[in-house]
């Protein structure tokens, strides 16, 4: 087998194999587990038609690596010194298509990145692609996902793409990359853009915050001042009535994640549309003895009602973000998904 002698013909992915085979199992496992699939698989093809690299080679290697890595100092890696960097030497439309990009969904390849986007977007992205399109990016992103995604489809169209999935061969790497292609500059890209939080939301969650008293003060100063910004803000907030837009699961599953006593104090200045939800939403046994627990209560400070309501509200958001419940807005042509 021919013995590679010639450092400068080396390829960087021949340096990376080399490497990673010089430094032995335990530390290569390390690195393999930090890589995604087809940075291990294109890593791995390299390695198998590296032949015999001498011990020359192998030695200049570690030297060059050794020399860059103490010539470069401290580095600090960050959103803005990536956006500043980039604006030296690219112009500034793709410089914000780069960055919105990287600052979307999670992931660090475009199928970690799907896998993260919540299902219901996806599906209405995906609807509107032909079958096979779709039957790709499902056969790609975790099993999990592909599910939930897959039952939001209207019925037909879900069927179509479940046969395409089911007749798919292996994929080739030139659809794969053109889909890929796609995805980021159609989907992903709208997806950053959209999920900027504007100033309305953002005021809108810092108000939601507040005890009732102060958020009223606010509010009704901000009236003065610009009541079409008020309103928008109030149409954002997320209150405690706006549990009451909960389906039964999602009531049930929220109830399941709220301390018990803090149900009963929030409920206890709830109005009685909210208490009837909550309460028709557990067992008969249950139901009476939080009645019960209510009742022996006695008068309770508003403060209290608020807090134990706010970490309810608090809990319903939590579990949004894991992508358990989904919330609805104060807003009823609109859904916000937190």
């Amino acid at each position: 087998m021919r013995i590679r002698e010639d450092y400068r013909s080396l390829s960087g992915q021949d340096k990376a194999a080399i490497m990673l085979m010089s430094l032995g199992e335990e530390h290569a496992e390390k690195l393999f587990s930090m890589m995604d699939d087809e940075e291990i698989k294109e890593i791995s093809q390299v390695m198998a038609n590296l032949g015999t690299v001498s011990s020359n080679i192998v030695e200049r290697l570690f030297v060059e690596f050794a020399e860059q890595i103490s010539s470069t100092g401290s580095l600090v890696g960050s959103f803005d010194s990536t956006e500043r960097l980039l604006a030296k030497v690219l112009d500034g439309d793709r410089v914000s298509n780069i960055m919105e990009e990287i600052r979307g969904p999670a992931g660090r390849t475009m199928w970690d990145k799907l896998s993260n986007v919540n299902e219901a977007v996806l599906a209405n992205y995906l609807k509107n692609e032909y079958p096979q399109t779709v039957a790709v990016v499902l056969s790609k992103i975790t099993p999990g996902h592909a599910s939930k995604v897959l039952a939001m489809l209207p019925e037909n169209f879900s069927m179509e793409v479940v046969m395409r999935m089911l007749r798919m061969e292996a994929v080739q790497k030139e659809v794969l990359n053109d889909v890929e292609k796609v995805l980021r500059t159609e989907f992903m890209s709208n997806l950053a853009r959209t999920s900027r939080t504007d100033a309305h939301e953002m005021m809108a969650e810092i108000f939601s915050n507040l005890d009732r008293a102060t958020e009223q003060r606010f509010l009704s100063a901000l009236d003065e001042r610009n009541r079409d910004a008020a309103e928008k803000i109030r149409g954002l907030m997320f209150t405690f009535e706006d549990l009451g837009k909960l389906d039964p699961g999602s009531v049930q599953a929220l109830m399941r994640n709220v301390d018990k006593d803090k149900l009963g104090i929030a409920l206890k200045g709830a109005s009685e549309g909210m208490r009837d939800l909550f309460l028709q939403n557990m067992s008969e046994r249950a139901a009476k003895l939080l009645r019960e627990d209510m009742q022996a209560m006695g008068p309770v400070r508003l403060k209290e009602v608020e807090e134990a309501q706010g970490s309810m509200i608090q809990a319903a958001k939590d579990m949004a973000d894991r992508g358990e419940i989904v919330l609805a807005s104060n807003s009823e042509e609109d859904s916000l998904v937190y």
